[in-house]
């Protein structure tokens, strides 16, 4: 059997479930800035298969304000109606 690459196995486990960057972190034992740095090159990848890499959008915790058109893929660092860190983090699934 051959070796998948990273970037490989993050598809395959985000074509079975939607995964949030510390997830994926911890199921492939990489850093979760290292997962961040991977999700534009799978988004292309998947695109060309007609696939399409899904992003469920991080949201405010307190004032529930949705991060809807935001372009990194990373956490936002705080909400900018409150001011607040309590951000939930974002998850990918590949459909």
């Amino acid at each position: 059997m051959e070796m998948q690459t990273i970037r490989q196995q993050m598809i395959t486990l985000l074509s079975k479930a939607m995964c949030s960057a510390r997830d994926l972190s911890q199921m492939l034992g990489i850093q979760e800035k290292e997962v961040y740095g991977h999700l534009p090159h799978i988004a292309r990848s998947v695109a060309s298969q007609k696939q399409q890499l899904v992003i469920r959008p991080s949201r405010c915790l307190v004032c529930g304000y949705v991060f809807d058109n935001r372009k990194r893929f990373a956490r936002p660092s705080r909400c900018p109606c409150c001011k607040k860190e309590r951000i939930d983090e974002p998850r990918y699934q590949v459909i």
